[in-house]
């Protein structure tokens, strides 16, 4: 049964009208204008620690506002996480500005030193799980056994150092906020992640620059640093929350994986 918000917020002491967002898999909700009240039941507990590392490892260090940690605790059973509010309208995208500003984000998010709770500890043994479960899960997604028959060979024929970025992994226009054509939020930090910085651009190509090249090329051109298009295509293949079928609906076609290397995440 999801909590009553209104019970929680006279629990923890605060004033101001409960409203409830209606996007997000967790219960959040704004009190009044200047906080906002995250929830997570008991078996996603383990997920609190990385939200609340990353948000005080962030806050006051990107271009794009972030949360800041205002309490965490637990209330009947519900962990809860009490941040600042941002505010702001998900962004229309593709946009070169916006893509532009992204740009400029990820590359401070990726300065930052990556919260010691983080995993994996082992960016090759994470690689090397997805990669053994990768063909099965694209399998349950429904992707068509044409698109399967290639996924080991081009795997095989991608080479995918380590690295050890902070990454927040589901970087899309749900989790950005905009005000008069600035980024105005970026937040949602417990599916974050340490790795290799490629991999954050698997959902920045898709939900954000979603194969638009202009605002690919204005999103990588302010990070300073290209990502090889087929690695990108090998996280976006080996992503822990993949699913190849959703991601190909509005985005450019093409017959082989290289093909769609290109095409999303080329210049």
């Amino acid at each position: 049964m999801e909590p009553d918000g209104e019970l929680l917020r006279d629990r923890l002491g605060l004033r101001g009208d409960v409203v409830r967002f209606e996007e997000g898999s967790l219960p959040v909700f704004a009190i009044g204008d200047d906080l906002v009240l995250k929830l997570w039941p008991p078996e996603h507990h383990d997920e609190v620690p990385t939200e609340v590392a990353v948000m005080e490892a962030l806050h006051g260090r990107l271009p794009v506002p972030t949360p800041k940690l205002h309490d965490t605790g637990v209330l009947d059973e519900w962990a809860y996480v009490l941040m600042s509010r941002l505010h702001g309208e998900e962004p229309a995208v593709p946009d070169v500005e916006i893509s532009v500003q992204l740009g400029e984000a990820l590359k401070a998010l990726h300065e930052v030193e990556p919260p010691a709770v983080l995993e994996p500890r082992d960016w090759a043994a994470f690689v090397a799980e997805q990669r053994a479960g990768c063909v099965e899960q694209q399998r349950k997604r429904k992707l068509d056994e044409r698109w399967l028959e290639q996924i080991p060979e081009f795997l095989d024929s991608v080479d995918l150092p380590s690295g050890e970025v902070l990454l927040h992994t589901e970087v899309m226009s749900v989790h950005l906020l905009q005000q008069n054509g600035k980024l105005s939020g970026l937040f949602d930090f417990e599916p974050a992640m340490r790795g290799a910085f490629e991999y954050e651009f698997v959902g920045a190509g898709i939900f954000v620059t979603k194969g638009d090249k202009e605002c690919w090329k204005a999103m990588v051109d302010a990070y300073g640093r290209v990502p090889e298009p087929r690695r990108v295509m090998a996280y976006t293949l080996l992503h822990v929350y993949s699913n190849v079928p959703w991601f190909m609906e509005g985005m450019p076609q093409a017959d082989t994986l290289d093909e769609l290397a290109e095409r999303w995440f080329g210049q």
